[in-house]
């Protein structure tokens, strides 16, 4: 799965790599990113990409409450075009989630090590995401996503039997192509990912808690 990640990034290349003017964008870089909290998404439109913050925990549009998007942080690329939570949103609502890195928990025993995963590079990349609105009975829409994850690269099988997707550049456009909605030429996107290497180190524990959001949270370990 993947339950925290990255963007450090200043927001001016961000800009020119994803191709998006932000206006009026409340952003900030972020060290520890949760669930629940909302991420810097890109959505392509009629005229272009366009921008926004989405709540992270995606809540289909027929749910009876916002309690269901604290279970669907993650969709598996497997069963994504099958899943009633996320079928429709595969051919009609897909999305951008922006990135530098991630974390993982690497099991040892009893023990859990945090592990920060980048590109080598250090670049910020594109986890591929659906999104939805939901309409409560009362109050405001939520505008929400979720990450799709799939099998683990050679990086990573060591690490989790799990890793989000990570969008190559020539898959971006795809992903964005409104007029795309065939899920056999959308699922082949969703493998993972081998473009450019990455790298893996032990991390902190002080990333256990999303209330500690600082670079400390990527700093090696000593």
């Amino acid at each position: 799965m993947c339950g925290r990640f990255t963007l450090t990034t200043d927001l001016e290349p961000l800009e020119e790599r994803f191709s998006f003017h932000a206006k009026d964008l409340s952003y900030k870089p972020r060290y520890n990113i949760a669930p629940s909290q909302r991420v810097l998404t890109v959505i392509g439109d009629d005229k272009g990409n366009r921008a926004g913050l989405l709540r992270w925990g995606l809540i289909p549009s027929w749910a009876k409450d916002a309690e269901i998007g604290n279970r669907m942080i993650n969709a598996r690329a497997e069963t994504v075009a099958e899943k009633p939570s996320f079928r429709r949103a595969l051919q009609k609502r897909r999305c951008l989630i922006l990135a530098d890195g991630f974390y993982e928990w690497r099991q040892e025993g009893k023990k859990k090590t945090p592990l920060f995963i980048s590109l080598a590079s250090r670049e910020p990349f594109a986890f591929a995401g659906l999104w939805e609105t939901w309409r409560p009975p009362d109050g405001e829409p939520i505008h929400s996503c979720t990450i799709i994850t799939t099998t683990p690269n050679s990086l990573m099988e060591p690490i989790h039997n799990r890793m989000p997707v990570i969008l190559s550049r020539k898959a971006e456009a795809l992903w964005l192509d409104r007029t795309a909605e065939d899920p056999q030429k959308l699922l082949p996107l969703l493998a993972p990912y081998a473009d450019m290497p990455m790298d893996a180190y032990a991390v902190a524990v002080t990333v256990n808690s999303p209330k500690n959001d600082s670079p400390a949270c990527i700093a090696p370990l000593q």
